[in-house]
C-alpha cells in the first residue's frame, strides 16, 4: 500500500518497496548500482540544473533554461533500474518530490530515464539516451 500524498520522507520507504515488488530485479547488482547512481544524478541535473556539466551532450539545448526546482527543495523518493527489452538497454524508474520556484509542493512525480550500454576505453558504460 502506498502512503498518502504529502506524507513526506516518511513515505519514501513504502514507495521504494512498491517499486521493488512491482518490477523484480533483472540486472546484475553492479549494473543496477551504476544505473541508479547515474539516473539519480541525471534527474537532479535536469530538474535543478546542478551537475549538468557531467552530461554536456544531454543538456546542449537546456543550458540557458532556468531550472524549475532548487536543489534544496528536491528529493528522490524511490528508484529502481531494470532491463528495457535487451541486455544492452535499461530504464531507471524514479519517483521524486519537490517544491517548484512558485512554491507548489508535489510528491509522487514519476520519471523514466533510458540508458544504453556501450564501451569506452574498453570498459562497459551506461549512457543516457536523449528524450524523444
Amino acid at each position: 500500500m502506498l502512503p498518502p500524498r504529502g506524507e513526506g520522507a516518511a513515505g519514501d520507504r513504502a514507495i521504494q518497496q512498491a517499486l521493488v515488488n512491482a518490477w523484480p530485479a533483472d540486472l546484475p547488482a553492479s549494473d543496477e548500482r551504476q544505473l541508479l547512481t547515474a539516473g539519480r544524478a541525471l534527474l537532479r541535473a535536469d530538474v535543478t540544473g546542478a551537475g549538468r556539466g557531467r552530461w554536456p551532450t544531454h543538456f546542449v539545448r537546456q543550458e540557458t533554461v532556468t531550472p524549475a526546482f532548487s536543489p534544496a527543495r528536491f528529493r528522490i523518493q524511490a528508484a529502481i533500474a531494470r532491463r528495457d527489452g535487451r541486455p544492452d538497454r535499461a530504464v531507471v524508474h524514479l519517483v521524486w518530490a519537490g517544491t517548484d520556484r512558485g512554491g507548489t509542493y508535489t510528491d509522487g512525480r514519476i520519471t523514466d530515464l533510458y540508458f544504453t550500454r556501450t564501451s569506452q576505453e574498453g570498459l562497459p558504460v551506461w549512457v543516457p539516451q536523449p528524450r524523444t
